[in-house]
């Protein structure tokens, strides 16, 4: 038993660290591919990467509306606008547009995209974790926790819930970009204090009309009633976006628009995902380095210590073997005895490290995704 356990202490690291690693490594490259390039605002290129594909924490440099527009009137190029300011319970809120759901072949398992203000669609996770239901509601998280700023989260309506894809998608509520405006108080609308339905929540003072405080909403709310009410103020070109996915139909149209945003003197970056996370996927790659060289160091210990437990075992057998020998088992047969014994230890050490791997690979790969995307 404790030649097992040693077998297995040896060998459960390398082989866990291996195929983590490289699990991690198909699945993090494999979206990263899928995105061929991303234009953003000048910064670090890896926080743009990271934010595009794992909807990570916000950047702080945005660019206008209006370049994705600019964009898209090339008709060899697909631009897909993403904005990322704000979070519902903790969630992130990702606005974009409903090609973003063609884009990354998603598909739905409830309901259907987001048409208008307010609608929102789920994230197989979301909607799993918050036991969420199409029609439901769903609060923004307010920025300003203390309510000072007089900041009132949006409530957002669930109109579709997307199928498990095992990706970033799960875990994000998406919007259309005029709902993450007005989230981000860029919009707003009205409310018409004296029709009917509000009777109960004003009183007249003065001849003028007053809120009660008692009947305030502590959030907004986006209704058909007073959808037509919204509007923003200034122009939509010039509102804020964190970055445009791109995807050309051709080489030339992506070189064209390389060479565009290379010297980034319009303020914009063009950026490839892979090549980005290239250099963190580099320090990851010196951990499986590290590992490698101590599981070397250590399998060389442990030969010696399996080697020695095996002459120990020979030393006190000796008599056993000597009475096979006597019996007509001849020093091979013996050797072959000894030699299965081995393999047979071998087996069932290496067997249960390779088990533990198994079950201990999607959750880690999990966590290592969630390490990723926080390292922005």
């Amino acid at each position: 038993m404790a030649m097992i356990l040693c077998l297995f202490l040896t060998a459960v690291l390398p082989i866990t660290v291996n195929r983590l690693l490289g699990s991690f490594e198909s699945g993090i490259y494999s979206r990263a591919d899928a995105t061929p390039a991303v234009i953003g605002a000048v910064g670090s290129p890896l926080d743009l990467a990271l934010q595009s594909l794992y909807f990570s924490r916000k950047l702080e440099n945005t660019v206008p509306y209006s370049a994705a527009l600019e964009i898209a009137e090339n008709e060899n190029v697909r631009a897909i606008p993403i904005h990322i300011q704000h979070t519902a319970r903790s969630y992130p809120i990702v606005a974009t547009t409903n090609d973003y759901f063609s884009f990354r072949t998603l598909r739905f398992a409830q309901g259907r995209p987001f048409g208008i203000l307010g609608e929102c669609v789920v994230g197989a996770t979301v909607a799993k974790q918050l036991q969420l239901k199409l029609e439901d509601g769903l609060l923004s998280d307010r920025t300003d926790l203390l309510g000072l700023a007089g900041d009132y989260p949006l409530k957002l309506r669930v109109v579709g819930i997307l199928a498990a894809g095992d990706t970033a998608d799960d875990s994000a509520v998406f919007v259309d970009l005029k709902t993450q405006w007005v989230i981000q108080g860029l919009g707003h609308g009205h409310q018409d204090l004296e029709s009917d339905d509000q009777s109960d929540n004003v009183k007249r003072q003065n001849n003028r009309i007053v809120a009660l405080p008692s009947k305030v909403v502590p959030y907004t709310e986006i209704t058909p009633n007073n959808l037509a009410s919204f509007h923003f103020h200034g122009s939509l070109d010039q509102f804020p976006i964190t970055a445009i996915i791109v995807k050309a139909n051709d080489l030339k149209s992506e070189t064209i628009l390389e060479a565009k945003y290379q010297n980034q003197s319009l303020g914009l970056q063009f950026i490839r995902p892979r090549e980005a996370l290239e250099t963190l996927m580099s320090t990851l790659f010196k951990i499986r380095r590290f590992v490698n060289m101590n599981t070397t160091l250590v399998a060389f210990s442990t030969a010696l210590l399996t080697g020695l437990v095996m002459l120990l075992s020979l030393k006190l057998r000796q008599d056993e073997m000597d009475t096979m020998f006597k019996l007509g088992c001849d020093r091979k047969m013996i050797a072959t005895i000894q030699l299965t014994e081995l393999g047979v230890l071998l087996a069932i050490g290496i067997g249960l490290a390779v088990g533990f791997a198994v079950i201990f690979e999607n959750a880690a790969t999990r966590l290592l995704e969630s390490w990723i995307a926080g390292q922005s």
